[in-house]
């Protein structure tokens, strides 16, 4: 991409780039009132059928999902134009998502500074190897490799791993500021789940949002997969590496159906994010519609994303995700040709 169709690009999302402090205030009522509503209705389904309740627990996971993405624009200062306002904002609904508010801020903008690019993974992203790295990596590696991407282990495993559990802790060198922010949303989280066993007991507590907060999390986990998990993605080493290529190739446009596009906040339009992460959530459509540029880019729905479930590894010969089978047929042909020559 030149530096002109660069600044083209950037020219026409700017105008995108300001919040809108009345439709902020908007969003966390239409998102927050109604998860506190549908919490309620599940607690009082109880002593009707669990099935009513699991059924409300979908809907409620849905609104946290949502709530996570207004806690991921304040990580970005694009919720609200007043910085405190969105860090009081973040770390309140990183409590209702059992995220700390800056050291998720800190990996995620690592994330962002560093997406596609084969020299910088590790920060804010999945594990992800290329063939090579993997053929060349010892037993035990290529193992672990194999359980972290397997589907189970991810999407059912995973979220109640990083989410109940490595959020808890700091990174190592964390800065001060960081550190305190994770004591404060763990106080604040253990006295919430303290009172909320207190006031309807521990066990219906665990009965209604233990189910939202797996389904909440999984959600959470497949969406990141998938807006960076596709076939034809975009990576490159760090001297190839171009930041606008990441975003709007790097990145895909997850066509959902209108309901599940509100429910996650407009996330799908993740080249769009990417691009400019200061545009607010309720501007990612409208920034994407109005310029046809990030109307050509990766395009994925439900049914492919799900076929996206079966790549592992990045073929840099290929430039694009494979499957372990397909890997291993290329990396042997290639060690024979190798051997030939």
């Amino acid at each position: 991409m030149s530096k002109e169709n660069t600044k083209v690009l950037r020219k026409q999302v700017a105008p995108y780039e300001k919040s809108n402090t009345q439709k902020s205030i908007f969003q966390l009522i239409n998102t927050v009132g109604p998860f506190l509503l549908v919490w309620y209705l599940a607690y009082q389904s109880l002593s009707i059928s669990y099935w009513l309740t699991l059924g409300l627990a979908v809907v409620g996971a849905g609104f946290i999902t949502r709530i996570f993405i207004i806690f991921h624009d304040c990580c970005h200062h694009s919720f609200f134009k007043n910085r405190k306002l969105n860090r009081i904002v973040g770390t309140l609904t990183g409590v209702l998502t059992f995220f700390p508010y800056d050291q998720w801020q800190h990996s995620h903008n690592v994330h962002h500074a560093t997406s596609s690019n084969l020299d910088k993974r590790g920060t804010g992203d999945m594990w992800m190897m290329t063939v090579n790295e993997y053929y060349a990596a010892p037993l035990k590696t290529r193992i672990a490799y194999r359980l972290y991407r397997n589907p189970f282990v991810m999407f059912v495993i995973g979220p109640i791993w990083v989410f109940l559990i490595t959020n808890r802790f700091n990174v190592k060198g964390a800065r001060k500021k960081e550190r305190m922010n994770t004591y404060l949303t763990n106080v604040i989280l253990l006295g919430s789940v303290l009172l909320m066993s207190w006031l309807v007991g521990w066990q219906a507590f665990l009965l209604v949002h233990g189910p939202m907060f797996w389904i909440a999390g999984a959600m959470g986990v497949w969406l990141f997969y998938v807006q960076h998990t596709f076939e034809d993605s975009y990576f490159e080493e760090d001297e190839n590496w171009n930041y606008v290529k990441a975003a709007v190739e790097g990145s895909s446009f997850y066509k959902l159906p209108k309901p599940l596009q509100w429910i996650t906040g407009n996330i799908g339009f993740h080249h769009v994010h990417h691009l400019s992460p200061r545009v607010p959530n309720y501007q990612l459509e409208a920034a994407h519609s109005n310029s046809e540029p990030l109307q050509n880019v990766p395009t994925i729905t439900l049914w492919t994303s799900i076929q996206s479930v079966r790549f592992r590894l990045w073929d840099e010969a290929q430039d694009k995700f494979v499957t372990f089978k397909d890997a291993k047929k290329t990396y042997g042909a290639h060690n024979k040709r190798s051997a030939v020559n």
